[in-house]
């Protein structure tokens, strides 16, 4: 995943506050338990050396409910002029922490990266759809800003919908059919003003994943629509409909699953893709040593860690990795076939890049 939006983290002079906090309000006491686990952090920051001006403002910050709801966390970095960014997560840090340093403590937000899924999910009817973003700087899809503007709705603008009795009686011959061939023209040409709007909003916002629901003729259509591309990644969420509140139980566990699915799928992929890269030589470096070698020469295109079996200077690694553009990606804890728990994906090598080979990198049979 590319990071742009940490690039004022990292180019920012120091001291640097780093704070990330399980943010989840999911019962009665949380608030509390929420604001005495601030409490503590902030005495840390304030002995530290924190103004107690930019305390009070990042105290403000993370105390403030946001829209979303369920499990979330929040990550605040900050310089003593102010806060620089402050995320709301889609999921609780693995650890809490807060830090003052010369340089941000990245590691816990970035384990979460896994988490940082982009879906569109497009609920149906033959009148036309509504559309919902979930991004990473909106990681909620049933609460907050949508981000499409105006094609979070979108109405085909043809309202001949219902196959009924014309004239106070049932219909026959072809004024019947002319009325049921206008009927499905309406739903045909509604479904591409909804495709339309889809395959815009795939473009604009580099959506990840596209989930479909409700009305089962009206999606058919709509599949029909779209392009080969798009159809091929639709996923299917059964209960879904327009105007209906997405955070209801049987709905949001329905999301739940289909979104853990996917992450699970792509972490089998990146897994597998560094797996296979090793097999191929110098499609990839794997270990502490190797990889801030080649980060250091420019090398890496996407740096790979595992989550809770990262190397001693991982913080540092994803700093001049993000700092040379590389993506950066977290696998979960069981990963296996990476190094040291760090390794590189690589941009071009040359003869001083070192060998890719897991088995030839070290002796030592612990490293792998």
């Amino acid at each position: 995943m590319k990071l742009p939006w940490l690039t004022p983290v990292l180019e920012a002079d120091g001291p640097v506050v780093s704070v990330h906090l399980d943010t989840t309000r999911t019962d009665p006491h949380a608030a509390g338990e929420l604001e005495a686990r601030w409490g503590r952090m902030r005495s840390t920051l304030a002995a530290d050396g924190a103004p107690q001006g930019l305390l009070a403002q990042i105290e403000e910050t993370v105390l403030s409910p946001s829209t979303l709801g369920g499990r979330q966390g929040r990550s605040v970095f900050a310089t003593d002029d102010g806060i620089l960014v402050d995320r709301v997560l889609p999921a609780p840090p693995l650890q809490e922490s807060a830090h003052r340093g010369e340089f941000p403590q990245l590691l816990p937000l970035l384990q979460l990266i896994p988490f940082a899924v982009r879906q569109l999910l497009v609920v149906v009817d033959r009148a036309g759809a509504d559309l919902h973003l979930r991004a990473p700087e909106n990681p909620s899809i049933a609460h907050g800003p949508n981000g499409l503007g105006e094609d979070a709705t979108v109405e085909g603008g043809h309202d001949v919908l219902h196959k009924a009795s014309v004239g106070g009686g049932p219909q026959h011959g072809w004024r019947a059919d002319n009325f049921e061939a206008r009927v499905e023209d309406s739903w045909e040409r509604n479904a591409d003003a909804v495709a339309a709007a889809v395959e815009r909003a795939l473009r604009e916002h580099r959506v990840d994943m596209v989930m479909l629901s409700g009305d089962v003729r009206a999606m058919g259509l709509l599949r029909e629509a779209l392009g080969r591309e798009t159809r091929e990644r639709l996923l299917e969420v059964p209960g879904g409909s327009r105007g209906t509140a997405l955070d209801r139980g049987p709905f949001r566990e329905a999301l739940t699953r289909i979104t853990e699915e996917f992450i699970a799928g792509r972490q089998r992929d990146l897994e597998g893709r560094f797996r296979e890269s090793q097999a191929r030589d110098g499609a990839s470096v794997g270990g502490a040593t190797e990889v801030a070698q080649a980060i250091s020469r420019g090398q890496v295109e996407e740096l790979v860690f595992v989550t809770g079996g990262e190397p001693a200077g991982i913080e540092e690694l994803l700093r001049t990795a993000l700092a040379t553009d590389a993506s950066v990606s977290a696998l979960q804890e069981d990963a296996l076939g990476i190094p040291e728990g760090v390794g590189a994906l690589l941009r071009w090598k040359d003869e001083a890049t070192p060998s890719n080979s897991i088995g030839s990198m070290s002796g030592d049979r612990a490293r792998e």
